[in-house]
């Protein structure tokens, strides 16, 4: 298991033999982690604990660790997170959990009310059951956030079918969304982000977890540490920049980092703590001018010809996967491969653009952050921005579905797997015969962008 695991472990499977039983004999029983208390239990006795936060903060790691393995959790609520011993968080009861095909998963047609999205309440129920999307256990955890946090709902009704139909109303654009004065600030622009009328406003599992812990004040020592100028160096503003920079490449403009980050001449943050020595650039502030070139180079080789303007954007999308087979120079080395880092690749013959050779219909199943299609199938040029980010959402999602036992370096399976599908590496039992010349220069790249020490 993780170290730090907010899934309740399963033990053992058991199959009762016991005649003499009837009403149990052949039943299957799951052996499981001890638990003390659920949330629901501490909310009967205490309607906003002290310890909400943090247990909140849990939750959501729980939901990380779930979407990042390929499943809908399906049913959040209090009754289904238990507390052990020490008071810490695991979710359970994953009778309604749904593995991800794709963008979606299909469920019962079951949930609570309370915590249902509003577009599942009016979902078509086929065959195989209700289509759902990880964005539906975004949705539960906001209810689940503004309950631990205020003791109440956050859509008004004294009843389940009341709050219902509220929400039915707000996600028609005919009430506004209402929160509780009492939910702490730390939390008002959290609630909203999972609380947004169409799933596709809704922040990610990854997203929302550093925003909670940042909340609960839990957050770990990873984050990156304050400048000594006081500006916090915020990562949605370094990634703002880079993807304007890369638009600027894009469009054939000769443009590097410099002064982009602080919006100084060239000189960087005053006092601020990046490595620039070409040893790691992971551990300060936003690069500066003097750092930007060497930016990840802990991670990735910056001396082998990979271009500075998506070297940010390559790091960033790898360690949002957080799988050790998705990593920087295996990005890189795809990105060459296909492109030769060309971001106004055209290939009309195979209906491929970009500097990630994407399909349209391909992309449109990767291009939001929940990884829900848009509404519309999108049209060429593709930016760098929108492929890389693309490229690691599909990566991420095929590398736990490559079987176990497969031979050849996972990462260059991965590759193989975005370029055919994960069924045919692993039916292949590892590259298949077509596909070795492209495995052989992935592995190439691999080893030219991966720096000395690293494997």
């Amino acid at each position: 298991p993780p170290p730090s695991p907010r899934l309740i472990r399963l033990y053992e499977t058991l199959t009762v033999d016991d005649p003499s039983r009837p009403e149990l004999d052949g039943a299957v029983v799951l052996v499981l982690e001890r638990a003390e208390d659920s949330l629901s239990a501490l909310l009967g006795r205490d309607a906003v604990p002290a310890t909400g936060p943090a247990l909140l903060a849990q939750v959501c790691a729980g939901l990380a660790q779930l979407h990042g393995a390929g499943w809908v959790h399906g049913d959040l609520k209090p009754a289904n997170v238990l507390l052990m011993k020490d008071g810490s968080a695991r979710l359970a009861d994953f009778n309604l959990a749904a593995e991800l095909e794709g963008t979606h998963a299909y469920a019962p047609a079951f949930s609570t009310p309370d915590y249902t999205p509003p577009e599942l309440l009016w979902a078509e129920v086929g065959e195989r059951g209700r289509r759902i999307r990880p964005s539906a256990d975004v949705w539960a955890f906001g209810v689940l956030a503004h309950l631990v946090l205020t003791g109440s709902f956050p859509m008004p009704g004294g009843t389940p079918t009341a709050r219902r139909d509220a929400a039915v109303a707000y996600a028609r654009g005919t009430a506004e969304l209402r929160l509780s004065p009492e939910l702490p600030d730390a939390w008002r622009e959290i609630v909203p982000a999972c609380l947004s009328r169409d799933h596709a406003g809704r922040v990610g599992a990854r997203a929302l977890l550093r925003q909670v812990e940042a909340a609960a004040g839990t957050a770990p020592a990873r984050v990156r540490p304050r400048p000594l100028t006081g500006r916090a160096p915020r990562r949605t503003a370094v990634l703002a920049a880079t993807l304007a920079t890369v638009a600027l490449a894009a469009l054939g403009y000769d443009v590097g980092l410099r002064g982009v980050f602080d919006g100084t001449d060239g000189t960087g943050v005053s006092g601020g703590t990046v490595d620039s020595g070409g040893t790691g650039g992971r551990t300060g502030a936003a690069p500066t001018a003097g750092a930007a070139a060497q930016y990840g180079a802990a991670d990735l080789r910056t001396d082998k010809g990979v271009p500075s303007a998506y070297r940010l954007l390559i790091v960033e999308t790898a360690d949002d996967c957080g799988r050790p087979s998705v990593t920087p120079p295996l990005i890189a080395a795809m990105l060459k491969v296909a492109s030769d880092f060309d971001p106004g690749l055209s290939d009309p013959a195979r209906n491929e653009y970009g500097i990630a050779r994407w399909t349209p219909g391909a992309l449109r199943w990767w291009e939001n952050a929940d990884g829900a299609p848009g509404g519309s199938v999108p049209s060429p040029p593709f930016t760098p921005a929108v492929s890389i980010w693309a490229m690691s959402r599909s990566l991420c999602w095929i590398a736990p579905r490559l079987d176990a036992d497969l031979a050849g370096d996972r990462r260059v399976l991965a590759a193989t797997a975005f370029r055919s599908s994960w069924r045919v590496v692993n039916k292949a039992g590892g590259v298949p015969p077509e596909y070795r010349d492209y495995a052989a220069r992935i592995a190439h790249y691999l080893k030219e962008y991966t720096p000395p020490g690293r494997t």
